[in-house]
């Protein structure tokens, strides 16, 4: 794995840390852009996202293009050594174009057009709609891709949504036809015989709706990643005029928390870094670790999704929110452990929204730097500045990698498809809190993780989890087993290898492509009633030492060892003695199959003895306390150890042998070191 990498953007050594920034909201009072200045110094705020929803201010008639406020904006950053990511407009458009051009609003599911309002309320495969975000952004490339201010462009804010317009049918009909070639072959794929709904013309083909076709699972499935392709090519579209008059600036969209709506590993190719929003819900009812362990899981997947490469914290709050249900402030030390929590997992910015408070409408009680006292003498503007200074003094962490050798995979359209896969367990099948389970156990343990598609590179992990890998292809299948017999080790789950690319369940067994990897067949599987509960019994002298009985819940697969060791059986009900845990030797690897959902303490006994048996090891080779997690970055001669306490309460960490200093002060650590509540440690260890 690479260990190094060049930064984001050769015009800034260190961390970026900034926020986004809307003068245009305050053009009627030049003085609060000049004292803007003066206070974005004393946060030590170096990098400025301007002009995200500005279109009305830079195109305030069709046609007639106002520069001026932007150009002084940019001026005054310059001669203050303060950057930019340059927006493009598009995630709002102005009223005017809304009136002279109502297609370019988006149509509902229920085929009813929206009225103008709200954002990202376009039609992204609009000719009117593609035509004016190409004009405004080939404007801003010509009159601003080389100014030294600007170091990248910031293309719309937060994609998402979906739109049934005609110009969207013919064109999901139009990307049918390059996937399947025939009707024949899309019937066959949809398994259209089924209700008689067999296709005989493209006309025909409707994209999903509630008042029309939603029970045919490959449709639904083909529709969600047509609105990701149409999604990808409309930022293309954005880009292209941009990378034409300087292909160097790179190029961010700013992604959120493992978004269901898009598939965002489509979008790595286009983007040159990715960036994501983070905005947890601090102190409220919920375990922290649990909370935190959330966060950590999606800055390892946007870091993972060019191949480890630094990614950027596009925004967070400095203090609160005013859109979740409960708006907390955040408790002393927590602006700059969350903070640090991006930064550990490798990200190499520090970003907020917003900087300024807007004055007015729906984000006006938002956390942002400077609040509508506009002054630094607030809690708020001293934890930002505290955290920019501390950034400058760990610049030399920037451009580290996170040296991951385990994996947990997370395909967006395996998830799509077991939430629409109408059974077992309709109440709600919890996907995404089955990964976390898997997750949580490395989180806890301090052991560095991948989150990867089941199309990327094995060869770099001694460990892969698969959780409820419901789609699997045959490609997977094959990739997944020659890791196995290279010597990798392989979790899987219940339901898994369950069907195929078109949502077709594989024939001859379950789990299809995995069977013989795993050594089990797979006959058929027990939703449980929310509260009945079954029991895993290891077996004794199990090659894990596991001991004791374990809670089961939810989901009990019922299994047939086809050459698998069987580890645990299930202790009730009728099939109280069948397997549960099973390992196949495989090659020079093996592979582990669970056949319920377990309760803890399983998954963390589970994975405490497979990353000895795999060889990965924890950033500490110590317990560490509930709640305290450690990750590590690496540039090859010098490990990066970020200690972090998601609790209130004061913790103690032990360390282990390896020599450490303090990455701050140069001190020598050793022995144990305290943390406050909220609170963390950033500690250094020579590699050599």
């Amino acid at each position: 794995m690479k260990k190094s990498y060049p930064p984001i953007s050769p015009q800034i050594s260190g961390f970026m840390h900034g926020a986004d920034y809307n003068p245009d909201q305050w053009q009627h009072d030049p003085k609060v852009l000049e004292e803007d200045i003066r206070l974005m110094k004393l946060a030590h705020c170096n990098v400025m996202a301007i002009g995200i929803f500005a279109w009305a201010a830079l195109e305030p008639e069709e046609g007639v293009f106002t520069f001026d406020w932007l150009d002084q904006v940019l001026d005054r950053f310059a001669a203050n050594g303060i950057y930019a990511w340059l927006a493009t407009p598009s995630g709002a458009r102005p009223a005017w174009m809304s009136q002279k051009y109502p297609e370019v609003l988006r149509v509902g599911e229920n085929r009813v057009r929206n009225l103008h309002g709200g954002r990202h309320n376009h039609c992204y495969s609009s000719p009117v709609y593609r035509e004016k975000t190409r004009i405004i952004n080939t404007k801003l490339a010509e009159r601003y891709a080389n100014h030294p201010a600007v170091i990248g462009w910031h293309i719309s804010n937060e994609y998402g949504g979906e739109c049934h317009c005609n110009y969207c049918q013919e064109a999901f009909r139009e990307w049918l036809k390059a996937r399947y070639g025939s009707l024949e072959a899309l019937n066959q794929a949809w398994w259209t015989s089924f209700w008689s709904h067999t296709y005989t013309d493209w006309s025909q083909i409707e994209s999903p709706a509630r008042h029309g076709e939603k029970m045919v699972h490959g449709h639904n499935l083909d529709w969600r990643r047509f609105v990701t392709d149409q999604t990808v090519d409309f930022c293309k579209q954005e880009i292209a005029p941009l990378k034409a008059i300087r292909p160097d600036l790179p190029a961010t969209t700013n992604m959120m928390d493992w978004f269901e709506g898009l598939d965002y590993r489509k979008f790595a190719d286009i983007l040159d870094v990715i960036s994501w929003d983070a905005y947890p819900t601090w102190h409220d009812k919920q375990d922290p670790g649990k909370l935190a362990s959330w966060f950590s899981f999606n800055h390892d997947l946007f870091r993972s999704l060019k191949g480890g490469q630094p990614f950027m914290l596009m925004e967070s709050t400095p203090s609160l929110t005013n859109w979740q249900p409960v708006s907390k402030l955040k408790r002393p030390g927590m602006h700059l452990l969350s903070s640090l929590q991006a930064v550990a997992h490798g990200s190499d910015t520090v970003q907020y929204f917003q900087w300024r408070k807007s004055r007015g409408s729906s984000e006006k009680f938002h956390g942002a730097v400077v609040d509508h006292a506009g002054h630094e003498h607030t809690r708020v503007f001293q934890d930002v500045a505290r955290l920019g200074g501390l950034l400058e003094q760990i610049a030399a962490v920037t451009g580290s990698g996170v040296p991951a050798e385990t994996a947990i995979i997370a395909d967006w359209d395996n998830r799509w498809a077991v939430k629409d896969s109408q059974g077992p367990l309709n109440r709600g099948i919890d996907y995404e809190g089955t990964v976390m389970q898997h997750y949580r156990a490395f989180w806890n343990m301090g052991v560095p993780v991948d989150v990867i598609g089941s199309g990327d590179d094995f060869s770099r992990y001694k460990l892969i989890v698969a959780p409820m890998m419901y789609l699997c292809t045959a490609e997977a299948g094959a990739a997944l087993e020659a890791f196995v017999a290279g010597g990798g080790i392989l979790v899987a789950t219940y339901w898994s290898g369950i069907v195929n690319e078109s949502d077709l369940c594989h024939l001859g067994g379950f789990p299809g492509p995995l069977r013989k990897t795993l050594g089990i067949w797979s006959e058929e599987i027990d939703g449980l009633h929310g509260g009945e509960l079954n029991r895993m019994i290891p077996v004794q002298n199990n090659g894990l030492g596991l001991e004791g009985d374990y809670e089961l819940y939810d989901l009990c697969d019922l299994i047939h060892p086809e050459g698998a060791q069987v580890l645990a059986e299930y202790g009730d009900d009728f099939y109280a003695g069948r397997p549960v845990l099973t390992v196949h030797s495989f090659g020079q690897g093996k592979a582990y199959y669970l056949a319920s959902r377990a309760k803890e303490p399983f998954y963390g006994d589970f994975y405490a003895r497979l990353i000895r048996e795999a060889g990965v090891s924890p950033v500490l080779d110590t317990e560490l306390p509930q709640g305290v997690t450690v990750q590590l970055r690496s540039d090859g001669s010098t490990d990066y150890v970020f200690v972090l306490n998601f609790t209130g309460e004061d913790k103690q960490v032990d360390l282990d042998e390896r020599g450490y200093r303090d990455l701050l002060g140069g001190d020598p650590v050793a022995g144990s070191i305290k943390l406050e509540g909220y609170g963390a440690r950033l500690l250094a260890r020579s590699t050599v």
